[in-house]
């Protein structure tokens, strides 16, 4: 956990065309030829900018090291990325009221990548968070193939499609899920550092303000951990 008193989180816009997220994602996926060239440098797409969208830059000693982008998918704004490969798993979902969290375009600094083995786990706390402000039911993961052993094993999460294709991207995809009541509680207890305080969340995920962009927010991991041993011992009064 003590990397994460040297990470902060910051929420960005993505109407600016000269966003470093953007050039980050083009750079990771250049180096497995993802996608193609292009002169401007970056990766962007009509998702960037739905009303349900919002991305995040994930900063270790104040420099850029990874990016994801959120979805809160309901049947109100039903855009995301995983409802472009699987609409037809979605929809009947959404049509009965469920929502989700939808992550995509996770992206990381190379050097970084080697620098810190935990980044994926830094960065994908992000949507751990969202699932709780959001109230969300359910976690989505539309992820390769090779990558759906880590899901399973980190968030219990459960397959839900089979082999699919997304627009844009040179390799399959697999739908999985971790429902939020079910999957959270064990993933919490065996990962403490997905942990965070209502306060961070809100920071991160409340719209109204516009200082809550681009302001990074520290990672409240440790505090939001001592304050669960607290209430575990004392009840939630002493950790007040």
């Amino acid at each position: 956990m003590d990397i994460l008193d040297r990470v902060e989180y910051s929420r960005v816009r993505m109407d600016v065309t000269d966003n470093p997220i953007y050039r980050l994602r083009y750079e990771a996926y250049r180096r497995e030829e993802s996608v193609p060239f292009n002169d401007a440098g970056v990766v962007v797409d009509d998702l960037d900018t739905t009303p349900n969208g919002m991305s995040f830059g994930v900063h270790i000693d104040g420099e850029l090291v990874s990016s994801i982008r959120l979805h809160h998918v309901s049947a109100r704004y039903p855009f995301g990325p995983s409802m472009k490969s699987c609409p037809d798993v979605l929809q009947p979902l959404l049509d009965r009221g469920e929502t989700f969290i939808d992550p995509s375009r996770f992206t990381a600094d190379y050097e970084a990548s080697l620098a810190y083995p935990a980044l994926p786990f830094l960065t994908l706390r992000i949507a751990v968070m969202a699932s709780i402000f959001f109230k969300a039911d359910a976690c989505l993961a539309l992820v390769r193939p090779e990558h759906t052993a880590f899901y399973r094993r980190v968030f219990g999460s459960e397959e839900m499609s089979d082999v699919r294709v997304y627009p844009g991207l040179a390799f399959p995809v697999t739908l999985f899920g971790a429902y939020v009541n079910t999957k959270l509680p064990a993933t919490l207890r065996r990962y403490p550092f997905f942990m965070s305080t209502e306060e961070e969340r809100e920071k991160l995920f409340a719209r109204a303000v516009d200082e809550h962009f681009e302001a990074p927010q520290r990672a409240s991991s440790r505090l939001a951990y001592e304050r669960a041993l607290l209430e575990q011992q004392f009840g939630p009064v002493a950790a007040e």
